[in-house]
């Protein structure tokens, strides 16, 4: 593996990513993960990620198969979590989870780190973390899939989150992501700096967790964000255009 650290450049990404809709829409992962979330609320995401572009529509375990049924023949993406919303599952589990999502369709894997286990802190407890997503790495990518990692930054130290990064980069992730959207915080922009940091250009950097607004977009993005998971992503592009916000969204995420 390539250890050299190459620099990712934030300003010229998000000036490119901020100039049109069409560029916008495609860094923002469209996102309905609410437990609550209906058959008829899927179908509708998957039609507006469809209508816009975005880069692809994430939805639970359960609706993989009507989000790539509805999808077929757009060229969108459908995304999925594992592990969701802990992380705490065992490996076997989230392996699994993984096989039988990428075998139905799913083509964005993002999968929950462990955290209790980074947080433990030994080498033993690392190389587990290490090996938790390695497994899922290896499944995605044997089907053409990605991964992305979602570190839970709101529970991890400055230390934690730089470990978290290496690891997950050592692993084979294709992103590090900032949150779940349902622990105690969200996406900054000092965490975001932070990953990025770490990553360089060899990995994309999500930025999920209370991305609402375009301002918050421009943010995330000006610190280094290549991926935006939002549930308001019809609204923050209506803002862009100056068009009317649609009002109501509250997806979760």
């Amino acid at each position: 593996m390539n250890t050299e650290i190459t620099t990712f450049d934030a300003t010229h990404f998000s000036q490119e990513a901020l100039a049109s809709p069409a560029a916008l829409a495609a860094v923002l992962d469209h996102t309905l993960l609410r437990p609550d979330a209906t058959r008829v609320q899927v179908i509708q995401l998957c039609h507006e990620a469809a209508e816009h572009r975005f880069a692809c529509a994430m939805v639970n375990p359960t609706w993989v198969g009507t989000a790539v049924e509805t999808l077929a023949g757009t060229g969108v993406a459908v995304g999925v979590v594992i592990g969701f919303p802990l992380g705490a599952t065992l490996s076997a589990s989230k392996r699994d989870e993984t096989a039988r999502v990428v075998k139905l369709g799913a083509h964005d894997v993002d999968m929950v780190m462990n955290v209790g286990l980074l947080k433990s802190g030994t080498r033993e407890d690392f190389e587990a973390v290490r090996q938790d997503i390695r497994g899922v790495v290896e499944l995605a990518h044997g089907a053409g899939a990605i991964v992305k990692v979602i570190l839970e930054t709101c529970l991890l130290s400055f230390e934690e989150k730089l470990r978290a990064s290496e690891i997950a980069l050592s692993a084979g992730a294709d992103f590090i992501k900032t949150s779940t959207g349902f622990s105690t915080g969200g996406a900054t922009s000092d965490d975001i700096a932070l990953m990025r940091s770490v990553v360089g250009s060899r990995a994309g950097v999500k930025a999920s967790g209370g991305i609402r607004t375009l301002a918050d977009a421009t943010t995330v993005l000006q610190a280094g964000a290549s991926r935006i998971g939002a549930s308001a992503s019809v609204r923050i592009l209506a803002e862009l255009t100056g068009g009317a916000s649609p009002t109501g969204e509250s997806r979760g995420y």
